[in-house]
C-alpha cells in the first residue's frame, strides 16, 4: 500500500486500492497468513488484545504449556445450579486449568494438565451428570451423536409419571379440604406417591448438592418439602415438589426454544445432492461425503448443498438464510452460492469450494455457538450478584425460623413454616436465567438477519457507539470502478471508445477493465481492434499501434509529457477530478480524442445508513487511502460527518485512536483484512461483506454478512432492545422475588404460592427474552 502514495500526481492510485480490496475479496484464503503477520506489525495492536475481543471476556487465561481441552455434551446441565454444582467439584481438582460453561449449548469445556479425562468424567458421573465426550484436543468424538437419542423416551416417561404424581397431589388436597387431616391414611399414601413420582430426581440432586456443601434449588427445594412433611403438611409437602417439578419442566422446554433458534438453520442443507460422475451422469450423494471440486446440479426450487461457484447457467437465489437479504440476487457464472440457501428459479450446475462442515453457513452456527459461551457484562454482573443473595437468603430463612421461638416464645410450627416459604423463594434461577436467554435471542435474531455478532459483549456495548469510522473502498463504495462520463474531444464517440477499449482490454488495472466493461455494453458486442507493439508506461498508463498509428490511454501526468495538453482538456480534467474522479485520456500522438471519469460509485443503501445513523446520534467519519478531493466528494455526497484521505493503515489506526479519545466508544466498518489494525483497536470492528471471506468472518467482532450498511443502525437498534429486555427481566426477578419475602415474613405466603412465584418469575423472564428472536424481522 506504501507504492500507493509514492506519486501524489497519479490519479489512478485511488483504484489501485479497489482493485487490491477485490482481489482480497475473491482471495481471502490465500491473504489469511499475509493478515496474520499484518495485525502483528503495529505496536499498538497486540494479539492478546485481540483473543480478548473474540472471546468477550477481560478474564483471559494463558493455558499452560502441555494443556489439553476435552469438550463435554451434559444433556442434564440446563442452568446455573448445575454449573454451581460442576465448578464447585471440579474447581479444586489438581490438573484443572480452566472451565468454560455454555449453558445455552450444555456444554463444558475443561482445560487440564491430567494425563486423562478419566478422573473429570468420573468426577462429573459422580455428581449424576450426564456427561458425554464430544472432542478431545480438536478431536471430535464419532460416538457422541448417539448419546442424547434415549433422551426423547425419557422426555415422555417423565411426562406420564409428572401427570400421575399432579393427579395423587391434588386427590390429597381434596381429601383434606373434604375433611380428612394432613395426617390422615389415605392423604399421606397419595403425598407419598406424588412426592416420588415427581421428586425422585430433586431429592437425588439436592442431596449431592448438599454433600458438596451446596446450596442450588435442589438443595432448598429438598429441604422444603422435608420441612413440610416433619410438621405434618403432606399434602402441600406433595403439591410444593409437582409444581417445582412442572416449572423445571416447562422452564427446560422455554430454553430450548432459545437454544433451537440457531440450531434451526442446520436444517436449512439438504442431505443430498445430484453430483456428475466421471462417465457424465448424475448420482445422488450424501453431502457429507461431496468432495471440494465436484459439481452439483440444482434445479429451481430446490435449496443449495453446499458452498461454490456457478459454473454454468443462470438463476436467482433466496441468500436471506445468510445475507438476511429479502431480494433474490441474480447469480451467472463465476458467482459464488451458499449453502442453505434457495434456488428461485432456473437450474445450474456449480463447483463445490467448501466441504459441509467448512461452508458459509456451518461457520456461521459455530461462530454464534461459540459467542453463547461468552459472558456479556450484565450476566457476569449478574451471576456475582446470585452468588451472595442465595446465602444471604438461607441465613434469613435461619433466622426467620430460630429467633422468634426461641427468643420471643413464639409457635415454632408457625416460623419454620415461613422459614421454608423463605428457602423456596430464596432460589435465583429466574434472575439468572433472565441474561443467557435474552443474549442468545438477541444474537439468533441478528444472524437470522445476516447480522454475525462474536460475543454478548458486542450485542450489550452497540448501544454505546458514540462514532463509527468507514473506510471508503467496499464499504461505502461498490469497490469496483465504472465509466461515469465521456467527454468527446474531437472524432466519433463509438470509434474513439473502441480505441480506448482495444489499449484497455490488454491492461489488467481496475480502470482499464472499467472502460474495458463500458465498451462491452456500449458496443454491443463489436470487437476492439488489434493492438501491436504494446506497452505498459509505469505510474501514466499504456501505449500501442492500432492499423500502424500509435494510440496512448492514460492519466493527466502521460498526457503532460507527451506535450499534448490543451487549456480545454486542462478544464475537464480538473472538473473531474473535483469531482472526486479518475480522468482516463485516449489519445494519438497529436491529440487528445476523449477524457473518460471512472469512478467507485456509490452503494444504493450507504446515504439511508448513514442517515439513520445520525437520527441514532453518531458521528460518522471516514478513512480511506484514497486522495482528499475523492475523499471529501464521497463524504459529501452520502452525508458523512468528517472525511480523511491519503491513510495508510498507521494512518487509520492513529485516527481511531483519536477518535477513542474525543468520543468513548467507537466502531470501525471494513473488509476485514486491509483495514485489521483499525479493527482490532476500536471498540467493535464490523466486517462487511463477510460471506465472501473467510479472513472477515473470522476477525470481525460483528460480521455483516451482505454489503449493506444499513445492518449497523438494525444492530444498534437491536443493542438498545436487548439492554431494555436485560434489565426488565433483573426488575421483574427481583421484583417478584421481594414482594414475595415481604409476603413470607408476614405469614401471607404459602409453599406452593412461592413454587408458583419461583416459576412464574422464570417464565415471565424467559418468554420476553424469547421476543428478540423476532424482533429484527
Amino acid at each position: 500500500m506504501t507504492n500507493r502514495h509514492q506519486h501524489e500526481h497519479e490519479h489512478v492510485h485511488s483504484h489501485e486500492h479497489a482493485h487490491t480490496h477485490a482481489d482480497q475479496h475473491e482471495h481471502g484464503n490465500k491473504h489469511d497468513h499475509q493478515h496474520a503477520h499484518a495485525c502483528c506489525d503495529h505496536g499498538d495492536v497486540k494479539m492478546a488484545g485481540n483473543v480478548e475481543k473474540a472471546i468477550g471476556s477481560s478474564d483471559v487465561v494463558s493455558l499452560p504449556a502441555g494443556a489439553s481441552t476435552v469438550v463435554y455434551s451434559i444433556e442434564n446441565m440446563d442452568c446455573p445450579t448445575e454449573e454451581g454444582l460442576i465448578r464447585n467439584k471440579l474447581s479444586g481438582m489438581t490438573g484443572i486449568v480452566r472451565l468454560d460453561f455454555n449453558l445455552m449449548q450444555r456444554k463444558l469445556t475443561v482445560s487440564h494438565t491430567l494425563e486423562s479425562q478419566e478422573p473429570i468424567q468420573a468426577v462429573l458421573t459422580s455428581i449424576s451428570m450426564q456427561a458425554v465426550l464430544i472432542s478431545e484436543d480438536g478431536r471430535s468424538n464419532q460416538d457422541a451423536a448417539v448419546a442424547p437419542a434415549a433422551n426423547i423416551a425419557n422426555a415422555s416417561r417423565k411426562w406420564w409419571l409428572l401427570g400421575a404424581g399432579a393427579i395423587a397431589a391434588i386427590l390429597a388436597e381434596v381429601f383434606t379440604y373434604i375433611g380428612s387431616t394432613e395426617i390422615a391414611s389415605p392423604v399421606v399414601l397419595l403425598s407419598v406417591f406424588a412426592i416420588l413420582v415427581s421428586g425422585t430426581s430433586t431429592y437425588k440432586k439436592g442431596w449431592i448438592a448438599l454433600k458438596n456443601f451446596n446450596l442450588n434449588i435442589n438443595a432448598l427445594m429438598s429441604i422444603a418439602v422435608t420441612g413440610a412433611i416433619i410438621i405434618g403438611q403432606w399434602p402441600e409437602a406433595a403439591m410444593v415438589m409437582v409444581l417445582f417439578s412442572l416449572s423445571e419442566a416447562i422452564e427446560a422446554m422455554s430454553l430450548d426454544r432459545a437454544r433451537n433458534a440457531i440450531r434451526g438453520l442446520m436444517a436449512m442443507t439438504p442431505e443430498k445432492a445430484s453430483v456428475l460422475q466421471a462417465d457424465g451422469s448424475w448420482q445422488e450423494l450424501e453431502a457429507k461425503s461431496i468432495a471440494i471440486g465436484a459439481t452439483v446440479r440444482v434445479a429451481p426450487g430446490e435449496r443449495i448443498p453446499l458452498d461454490g461457484e456457478l459454473s454454468k447457467g443462470q438463476s436467482s437465489v433466496n441468500q436471506a438464510p445468510i445475507t438476511g437479504e429479502s431480494i433474490p440476487v441474480a447469480k451467472i457464472v463465476g458467482d459464488k452460492v451458499f449453502a442453505g440457501t434457495i434456488n428461485e428459479t432456473g437450474s445450474f450446475e456449480y463447483r463445490v469450494t467448501a466441504a459441509q462442515t467448512d461452508s458459509t453457513l456451518a461457520r456461521i452456527i459455530h461462530a454464534v455457538e461459540e459467542a453463547q459461551g461468552s459472558r456479556a457484562p450484565t450476566q457476569r454482573f449478574v451471576d456475582s450478584f446470585a452468588k451472595v443473595y442465595t446465602p444471604i437468603v438461607f441465613v434469613l430463612a435461619l433466622g426467620v425460623m430460630l429467633v422468634p421461638p426461641l427468643l420471643l416464645g413464639l409457635p415454632w410450627m408457625v416460623w419454620v413454616y415461613k422459614a421454608l416459604v423463605l428457602l423456596v423463594i430464596a432460589c435465583p434461577c429466574a434472575l439468572v436465567v433472565s441474561t443467557p436467554v435474552t443474549v442468545v435471542s438477541g444474537l439468533a435474531a441478528a444472524a437470522k438477519a445476516g447480522i454475525l455478532i462474536k460475543g454478548g459483549v458486542y450485542l450489550e456495548e452497540g448501544r454505546k457507539l458514540k462514532s463509527l469510522a468507514l473506510d471508503k473502498t467496499g464499504t461505502i463504495t461498490q469497490g469496483k470502478p465504472v465509466v461515469t462520463d465521456i467527454k468527446l474531444l474531437t472524432g466519433e464517440q463509438d470509434t474513439v471508445l473502441q480505441l480506448a477499449a482495444s489499449l484497455a482490454g490488454r491492461s489488467d488495472h481496475p480502470v482499464s477493465g472499467a472502460v474495458t466493461s463500458h465498451w462491452k455494453t456500449a458496443g454491443n458486442g463489436t470487437a476492439v481492434f488489434e493492438v501491436s507493439d504494446f506497452e505498459a508506461l509505469t505510474g501514466r498508463g499504456v501505449k500501442g499501434q492500432i492499423a500502424g498509428k500509435w494510440y496512448y490511454l492514460g492519466n493527466h501526468r502521460l498526457i503532460e509529457e507527451l506535450k499534448i495538453c490543451s487549456p480545454t482538456t486542462e478544464a475537464v480534467l480538473y472538473a473531474l477530478e473535483a469531482a472526486g474522479k479518475t480522468a482516463v485520456i485516449i489519445a494519438d500522438e497529436q491529440r487528445p480524442l476523449a477524457i473518460i471519469g471512472v469512478a467507485d460509485t456509490v452503494r444504493e443503501s450507504s446515504r439511508q445508513a448513514i442517515a439513520e445513523l445520525h437520527a441514532l446520534g453518531i458521528r460518522t467519519v471516514m478513512l480511506t487511502g484514497d486522495n482528499e478531493l475523492t475523499a471529501k466528494a464521497i463524504a459529501k455526497d452520502v452525508g458523512i460527518d468528517d472525511a480523511r484521505g491519503n491513510l495508510l493503515p498507521e494512518d487509520k489506526l492513529a485516527a481511531i485512536n483519536d477518535e477513542l479519545a474525543n468520543h468513548g466508544t467507537v466502531g470501525m466498518v471494513g473488509d476485514g483484512i486491509n483495514d485489521a489494525p483499525a479493527l482490532a483497536k476500536s471498540s467493535i470492528g464490523f466486517a462487511m461483506g463477510a460471506a465472501g471471506t473467510d479472513t472477515a468472518l473470522e476477525t470481525a467482532d460483528i460480521a455483516l454478512m451482505d454489503d449493506d450498511l444499513r445492518k449497523i443502525p438494525q444492530f444498534i437498534r437491536l443493542s438498545q432492545r436487548t439492554a431494555a429486555i436485560l434489565k426488565q427481566n433483573i426488575a421483574l426477578a427481583l421484583g417478584i422475588k421481594l414482594v414475595f419475602l415481604i409476603m413470607a415474613v408476614m405469614g401471607i405466603a404459602t409453599l406452593w404460592m412461592a413454587v408458583f412465584a419461583d416459576m412464574g418469575a422464570s417464565l415471565l423472564v424467559i418468554f420476553n427474552g424469547l421476543r428478540l428472536v423476532k424482533s429484527l424481522k
